[in-house]
């Protein structure tokens, strides 16, 4: 496969980093020469020769437009019309929004039967190509909302290349898709943004006291500021529409609070675990219940290579971590998430071991 990726942040070198791995000739191009060039050295592909552009080169089979929203369209119609035969045979977007993409690329001619809009629900909450991961789409889903003139062949190929990125391909259409990202992924970090600014002005002292709870619902909102002000402004009539009932919830959780009924509260806390609980666990497979193991950790070098050594003999699988580091201490906790059946069988040991855990 040939690929041109077109926009070297996060998301376009961690596309080119994974194809790389499989094997793929990756070309490279970004507005920003540096960007392009760190990507490059990362092992991401080759800068995009000038006689490609020219239309002179040879043709990538698909052109991945890893570009703000409001740039694919512009960056699919200059793409299109190099040379006589275009950059690519097909072309595919990452944006976070499928409407406005699609109804740009309409307004401006562009050549809709070999455009295949996409977007991978993967990211981090850091960005640019020094944040890259060629593993970022493993086991992650990936939406294809190709339009009605899409043509199947573009449809294979893209679908082909999401496949060797590792993520799983799921088809559907823009506005379906922008509806759903608002619940899902849009409005979230709005409401974990307004979580993070409570802490803007908050004393050193209540912030020693923060936990993992709060850098869970806080992390994402370290997310690059204009991308999601972009991404936000495009999806903005059903983001508004999810932050409305959550703002809603919250104001009646209050109310209630203030008029000293706070068991009133435990319907909206239950309505909560109902709906974590829905949410598809790995490898977006059914949700699954784990058992929580927690552990003593020293915070050295090794010590949790060494953890999950100890897990590894004991023939037990760990299917999720997360530590938490103990404020002024050299210690962290680190709760490993393993099958039900296996807890014992961990506990056991790793208290042989000499590991101290909490039964």
């Amino acid at each position: 496969m040939r690929v041109a990726v077109l926009g070297t942040g996060l998301i376009g070198t961690s596309v080119a980093l994974a194809l790389r791995e499989r094997g793929a000739h990756v070309w490279l191009s970004d507005q920003d020469p540096e960007a392009a060039r760190l990507a490059v050295n990362l092992g991401a592909g080759e800068p995009l020769p000038d006689s490609a552009l020219r239309g002179h080169g040879a043709q990538a089979d698909v052109a991945v437009i890893a570009v703000p929203p409001a740039a694919v369209a512009t960056t699919l119609a200059a793409a299109q019309a190099q040379g006589s035969t275009g950059l690519a045979r097909c072309y595919t977007d990452v944006a976070s929004v499928k409407q406005l993409p699609v109804a740009q690329a309409r307004a401006r001619g562009c050549d809709m039967t070999s455009y295949v809009p996409g977007h991978p629900l993967a990211g981090r909450e850091k960005h640019g190509p020094a944040a890259a991961r060629a593993d970022l789409f493993l086991g992650r889903t990936w939406a294809l909302c190709p339009a009605a003139e899409t043509s199947e062949q573009a449809i294979a190929a893209v679908t082909a290349l999401v496949r060797e990125c590792g993520a799983v391909p799921m088809r559907t259409d823009a506005a379906a898709h922008d509806r759903w990202v608002a619940l899902v992924s849009h409005a979230p970090h709005l409401v974990a943004a307004a979580m993070a600014a409570r802490l803007e002005a908050a004393p050193p002292e209540a912030l020693d006291l923060a936990g993992q709870g709060l850098r869970d619902v806080t992390r994402i909102a370290a997310g690059d500021t204009g991308l999601w002000t972009q991404i936000l402004s495009a999806n903005a009539e059903p983001v508004s529409e999810v932050l409305a009932a959550v703002a809603a919830d919250l104001a009646e959780a209050a109310r209630m609070l203030t008029d000293g009924d706070p068991k009133s509260v435990a319907t909206l806390l239950d309505h909560g675990q109902a709906g974590v609980a829905r949410i598809p666990g790995k490898h977006g497979g059914e949700p699954r219940e784990f058992t929580a193991v927690q552990v003593v950790i020293p915070d050295e070098p090794g010590e949790l290579a060494r953890l999950f050594d100890a897990a590894g003999a004991a023939g037990v699988n760990i299917e999720d971590v997360r530590i938490e580091h103990s404020p002024g201490l050299p210690v962290g906790v680190a709760e490993l998430s393993v099958r039900p059946g296996e807890a014992g069988t961990l506990l056991d040991a790793l208290e042989a071991g000499g590991w101290p855990v909490r039964r």
